[in-house]
Parts: C-alpha cells; structure tokens; sequence
C-alpha cells in the first residue's frame, strides 16, 4: 500500500518572517499536502501571533503550484456553514483545485468561547457537526441552498461557480466516535485521526497501535452500514498526540519504524509538524527534511 507525506504548519509567523518561506519549502521537499489549524488561538500559542487559516492557506496558493492545501481541522466552533462554503470555493478557484478541507466537531479550547458562548456540550457538539457537515456538502455542490435546520439555516445561499473540483473539494472527516464515523462514511473522502487521546500521557506505542486498529475497525463497519467500502477512504494520522509523541522525528530511522507500523494498519497519509523551537513541535530541521526527502523510498 503506498503511503503518503504530509505536513502541518502553525500559522503563528508574519508571512514576511518564515510564514512564506515554510510554504515554498514544503513544495520543494515534495509533501503532499500542507495543511493549518483552524483556530482563532491554539494552547501555549494563545499569547502570541497567530493568524486565520483560509487566509494563510489563500496566501499560500499563490506562493506553490503542486502542494495540495488544506485544514486540520476546520470546526463548527466559530464557522457557520454559508460562509464558510464561500470562502472554501473562493480558495479552492485560487488554488487551481488543491484543498481538502479536514473538519471536526472542535472541542472546548479557546475557539470554543471566543463569540461569548458558553462552551457546547458533548452531545451539542455531536449535534452540530451532524447537521453541519451535511449542510456544507450541499453548499459545496448545489447553486443555491434552502435550509432550516436546529443550529444553521441558509436561505437561498448562492454559490456560484462551485468547487474546481467535482463534485466539491473533498472533506477529511476527524471523528472516533460513532456519530461522527458515520459523518465520515457518508460524506468522507478521507479520515482523520490523531489516536486515543486517553493514551497521550501513561500509554504506550504498542497500546496506540491496538487503538487505533480499533478506530479503523470502527471506520469499517461504519462504512458497511452506508454501503460503501472503506478502502474509498483515506486514512490520515495526524502525528505529536500519540504516545510516542515527537520520537519518530529523533531520526530518518526512527520516522520509517513508526510509518511502517501505522501503514500496516492500513494509514494511507501520515501527517508530521514542521518544526517549531521551544515548543511540543520542536524537532531537528535537518532530520525533518531528510524524513521528507528519504522516508518514502525507504518504505518501499
């Protein structure tokens, strides 16, 4: 099974100060995809810069010419599903048809109480994402779109010429629990996971292995019950949230140890930070690039 590399990086510098250049770079190192987060701030980050992804992402469409672009993840959190639609086809026309929008339910960080809201509920959360995905695939295919629903409506919302790609740009849908694996079956192009979070502290390499084999287990029989197979889907990992947090990238060793494990259980995109110093991401910038350059020949 051929394994893809992808990168994620932080929108936390000036475009004019390492923000472009880490863009051009990915391009020339050959990811796949150059993915963002979708926050209005992120953890340890909060107090320092940090910018918006659809813009960052519509700066870098300009600066490349090959590098799929997208969000991990974009949540109903602070978007609504009619702007947010237009923006996505906006970026999608300037690309030339290289986004992939990742989407999740979003959590209870910092995006969860930036409009003044209370933070949502487990099953609020659940329940928005479950009427916003739907809506947002329509938004993404259809001319103009009526909707009134619990959390969203759209009133005759035009969008107009679409998606470059046909019939949309494809969703990577973030989801574990059964809810959201049946948003992912029905309305996926591709899945996301970033492991077993209750693994992150005391768990072990060998325990995150078995969880997620579960988790795709999980995918499988979702992916039954909506009639569809699930080798239709990708498979992403988004890598720093298992137990073996930032070791892969200790080495070019190390990295295809850890994607040859995670390919056998059927990952199809393994997902890694460009480095960041002094943080959770810091890494070797020279081991980085070797990884990129090398990891994928090795494995074969």
């Amino acid at each position: 099974m051929s394994l893809r590399l992808s990168t994620v990086i932080l929108p936390y510098r000036r475009w004019s100060e390492g923000g472009r250049s880490a863009w051009t770079r990915a391009e020339q190192l050959g990811f796949h995809t150059g993915y963002t987060y979708d926050h209005l701030s992120w953890r340890s980050f909060r107090d320092g810069p940090w910018f918006g992804a659809i813009p960052t992402l519509t700066a870098a469409a300009g600066v490349t010419d090959r590098l799929r672009l997208g969000t991990l993840v974009t949540s109903p959190n602070f978007r609504h599903p009619v702007t947010l639609a237009k923006e996505l086809i906006s970026l999608d026309d300037v690309s030339g048809g290289r986004v992939t929008l990742g989407i999740g339910a979003g959590g209870t960080g910092f995006d969860a109480t930036a409009l003044g809201q209370e933070p949502w509920s487990p099953r609020e959360r659940a329940n928005r994402f479950a009427e916003f995905v739907p809506l947002l695939d329509r938004l993404l295919t259809e001319d103009a779109v009526t909707h009134e629903g619990e959390f969203y409506s759209a009133n005759e919302a035009r969008n107009i010429p679409g998606c470059v790609q046909r019939p949309r740009l494809p969703f990577a849908v973030a989801a574990t629990g059964p809810r959201g694996l049946k948003l992912a079956a029905r309305h996926g192009q591709a899945w996301v996971t970033t492991g077993d979070p209750k693994l992150y502290e005391t768990g072990t390499p060998e325990q995150s292995v078995e969880a997620l084999r579960g988790q795709i287990g999980k995918l499988t029989e979702a992916c039954a019950a909506a009639g569809r197979d699930v080798a239709e889907l990708d498979k992403v990992l988004l890598t720093g949230f298992t137990p073996d947090r930032g070791r892969p990238l200790e080495s070019l060793d190390a990295f295809v140890d850890f994607a040859g494990r995670h390919r056998e259980l059927g990952f199809t995109e393994i997902v890694i930070h460009w480095p960041i110093p002094d943080s959770d991401f810091a890494a070797d910038e020279k081991v980085f690039e070797q990884i990129a350059l090398e990891a994928l020949a090795q494995l074969g």
